[in-house]
């Protein structure tokens, strides 16, 4: 297996990403989009999550196919940029058809950044403003570490990010993963090398090299309640939603691989997994195990990917992974 000529969730054809943040805040919002709506599942198996919309995404419900996600910092506040990105869908004629009426799909999830040394001190709401911007933004390339919805984002020693990365599979189906890394845990046990190293390609988050053997001490962790990793990956293959859901819980794998500890009751750790719909599955049971694996590596490249990349802020209360 082999990465994508951009390493980036976009080498999923027809996907763009666009990043907004506040430094000031230090905080901001992703939002993802495609060239047509999308068949979208979820998978959360965090203790707290912060949702949009999730529930239509459950097989069973009338909507299938979405226009955009969206990922932000801000807790409930960032729920705001899903409203921002709707806004500007329907002035673009972007949704579902209702009689006259044009309603865009936006499912939504946010992490907890607001104790993270910014100044939350905001007169209005801001993430409204930064979801049009991260949409207005969007394209096939974009940056890693401290932007979006990674700007503000933390883990018990060391800064967050976001994270993106991708793999083509031997059957030549692409799959693609976007994270905005804010686990309760660490993806490194030493500040050396990351959790995630097995699953590296090249030297994609330094090329530090494996963990010999488990630390004998428990993990660090923050053990407060501002945490949650959020994150989706995606593929080109022909997928239904029962699929898409599918494909969300096997990549929850990679999230444990790259974060320790992972799923807690004080993360709100969630997937999305999305399907353009492009490239039929030659073999629907054998396809739907590989998809599943890659989006589950791909996922945790990513985490350390975003990690790896974080960049140093006036006012950051934790180092980033290359200071260490």
């Amino acid at each position: 297996m082999q990465a994508g000529p951009r390493n980036l969730i976009t080498d999923v054809e027809g996907l763009r990403v666009g990043n907004a943040q506040n430094d000031k805040i230090k905080t901001g919002s992703t939002v993802l989009l495609a060239d047509a709506p999308f068949t979208c599942g979820v998978s959360v198996m965090g203790g707290a999550p912060g949702t949009r919309e999730t529930d239509l995404l459950a097989p069973d419900k009338t909507v299938q196919q979405v226009d955009a996600l969206v990922l932000s910092g801000g807790s409930a506040f960032g729920l705001d940029a899903a409203s921002g990105v709707v806004d500007t869908l329907r002035a673009q004629g972007r949704g579902f058809a209702a009689g006259p009426q044009v309603v865009p799909i936006v499912p939504g999830a946010i992490l907890f950044d607001l104790l993270n040394g910014g100044d939350k001190d905001w007169p209005e709401n801001p993430y409204r403003a930064l979801g049009v911007s991260a949409l207005e933004n969007a394209g096939e390339q974009f940056d890693l570490g401290t932007v979006g919805a990674g700007t503000g984002a933390t883990l018990a020693s060391h800064k967050g990010g976001l994270g993106s990365a991708s793999m083509v599979l031997p059957s030549g189906h692409t799959v693609g993963a976007l994270v905005a890394v804010n686990a309760l845990g660490d993806a490194s046990p030493d500040g050396t090398r990351f959790w995630a190293a097995p699953w590296e390609l090249g030297a994609e988050f330094g090329g530090h090299g494996c963990i010999s053997k488990a630390p004998d001490a428990l993990p660090n962790t923050k053990l407060g309640a501002h945490n949650t990793t959020i994150a989706i990956v995606a593929t080109d293959a022909v997928l239904t939603q029962a699929q898409c859901t599918r494909m969300a819980t096997a990549a929850h794998d990679g999230m444990a691989r790259a974060l320790v500890p992972a799923h807690t009751p004080m993360d709100g750790d969630l997937i999305f997994a999305l399907s353009t719909d492009v490239k039929p599955l030659d073999d629907p049971i054998a396809d739907s195990l590989w998809l599943g694996h890659a989006a589950a590596t791909c996922l945790a490249r990513a985490i350390a990917r975003g990690v790896y990349h974080a960049t140093p802020q006036e006012g950051d209360t934790l180092p980033c992974f290359h200071r260490l």
